[in-house]
C-alpha cells in the first residue's frame, strides 16, 4: 500500500493489488484502511466519487478531491512506476 501524500489528518494510498482497475486512489484517515474511500482520475484531469466508505464529511471530501486533482500528474506518474503498466481512466 503506497501512501502517495497526507492532506492534513488523511492519507491518500494505492493498494497494491489493484493494477487491473483504472487509475485510483483510496483516502483514509490516519492511515490505509480496507474499505476506504475510492476516488477514479479521468482523462481530462480531475477526479470522480467511486465510494465515501470511510464517510468523510461533504465538505473535508470536497477539498480533499480538490487536492487529489490538483495532484493528477504525480498520482498518473505514481501508478506507472508502482504497477509498472500504461495508465487507464475511469472516463
Amino acid at each position: 500500500m503506497p501512501s502517495l501524500f497526507r492532506i492534513g489528518r488523511y492519507v491518500v494510498y494505492f493498494w497494491s493489488n489493484e493494477n487491473n482497475e483504472p487509475v485510483h486512489v483510496h483516502i483514509g484517515e490516519g492511515k490505509p484502511e480496507p474499505n476506504a474511500t475510492k476516488v477514479w482520475l479521468t482523462a481530462a484531469g480531475g477526479c470522480v466519487l467511486a465510494n465515501n466508505n470511510s464517510r468523510i464529511p461533504a465538505n473535508e471530501l470536497k477539498d480533499l478531491m480538490e487536492v487529489i486533482a490538483a495532484q493528477h500528474f504525480l498520482i498518473c506518474k505514481a501508478w506507472n512506476n508502482h504497477f509498472r503498466m500504461q495508465v487507464k481512466f475511469y472516463c
